[in-house]
């Protein structure tokens, strides 16, 4: 599994369910990866077609394989209501390096409810230096050389006979 660092673009929604009465809904969303949890700003009474053009940075380890998205409306006096979410794959992104904002769709309650945009850049870590020591060690370091190798199988000396 890759490990290194995630960027996310958020970038809107569209056609997300109106969960508001009278007025229209203040929307945000909560990203996580893993155990990772970010939250966006909110979108004040953009309602159902909010923008948010934000970035959030991830740190990528073992076993990340999605980004949640979960979208969520702001309410003053009352619990904030959910909108729906969406799952992004990870594993795509990894393969490209980047993917450009794309749409996913938003379920709640396993039925589709809008969808958001999203644009995805993966950057990998780099090896330590550690590694790469080791890795000259591993593949003809001096410590493997033997004097047969070195004169192609036959004692050379400096005296003559």
């Amino acid at each position: 599994m890759p490990q290194g660092t995630l960027e996310v673009l958020l970038v809107s929604a569209k056609d997300l369910e109106n969960t508001e009465f009278l007025s229209k809904m203040d929307p945000y969303v909560i990203l996580t990866c893993r155990t990772q949890e970010q939250r966006s700003s909110v979108a004040s009474g953009q309602g159902s077609e909010p923008q948010w053009n934000e970035s959030f940075v991830f740190t990528v380890s073992d076993g990340a394989s999605e980004l949640n998205l979960k979208i969520m409306d702001k309410d003053t006096f009352t619990k904030d209501d959910f909108v729906g979410e969406a799952t992004v794959p990870l594993d795509p992104l990894f393969t490209e390096g980047s993917l450009p904002p794309t749409a996913y769709s938003v379920v709640k309650d396993g039925e589709y409810c809008g969808e958001i945009r999203v644009g995805l850049t993966f950057t990998p870590e780099r090896s330590s230096s550690r590694e790469c020591c080791e890795e000259e060690q591993n593949y003809g370091g001096w410590k493997e050389s033997s004097k047969e190798e070195r004169y192609g199988g036959r004692e050379q000396s400096s005296y003559r006979d």
